[in-house]
C-alpha cells in the first residue's frame, strides 16, 4: 500500500495540493509513519482561491505551512470516528468542526466528497474547499 503522498500524487486530482505541500516543506511529515488523517482539497477546491492569493501564499511559507497543517490530524480518523466527533484538533493546533448530515460530512465549510481512502500511514478524506484557520488572513 502507498503512503499519503504517493496515494495523493497517483490520484491525479491533487496537483495543486502536492505542489503547495512540497513548497511548505510538509512532504517529510506526510511520508513519516504517522498515522495521519488528511483532509485533501481537490484541484477544483484550490481553483476557488484567486490566483494572486495563491501566489502570495507560495511566497509566505510559514502561512502556507500553517494553512496546510490545518488539513492534517494526528491519528487515523475514519468516518466511524467522525460520527463520534464534533471537532478535532489539527496538526496546526486549531480545531476543525465536524458535522454529519444526511448528505455526508462537512469539515468546517468543506464538503467531504470521498472518505476513508486508506494508505499505509493514514487516511485521506477528499474535500471540496480549502480550509483556512480562523486566525489566518489570506487577502
Amino acid at each position: 500500500m502507498a503512503n499519503l503522498v504517493e496515494t495523493a500524487s497517483e490520484a491525479g486530482s491533487f496537483k495543486t495540493l502536492m505542489t503547495v505541500v512540497e513548497a511548505a516543506g510538509l512532504l517529510e511529515l506526510l511520508e513519516s509513519p504517522g498515522p495521519f488523517t488528511v483532509f485533501a482539497p481537490t484541484d477544483e477546491a484550490f481553483a476557488k482561491i484567486p490566483t494572486e492569493t495563491l501566489a502570495s501564499l507560495m511566497e509566505d511559507i510559514p502561512k502556507l505551512k500553517q494553512i496546510l497543517s490545518y488539513h492534517v490530524l494526528s491519528g487515523d480518523v475514519r468516518t466511524d470516528n467522525l460520527d463520534e466527533l464534533q471537532s478535532a484538533e489539527t496538526v496546526e493546533g486549531g480545531l476543525v468542526g465536524i458535522d454529519k448530515s444526511e448528505g455526508g460530512y462537512k469539515i468546517n465549510d468543506a464538503k467531504v466528497l470521498q472518505a476513508d481512502i486508506l494508505t499505509d500511514n493514514g487516511v485521506i478524506h477528499i474535500i471540496d474547499t480549502v480550509l483556512i484557520p480562523a486566525l489566518v488572513s489570506v487577502n
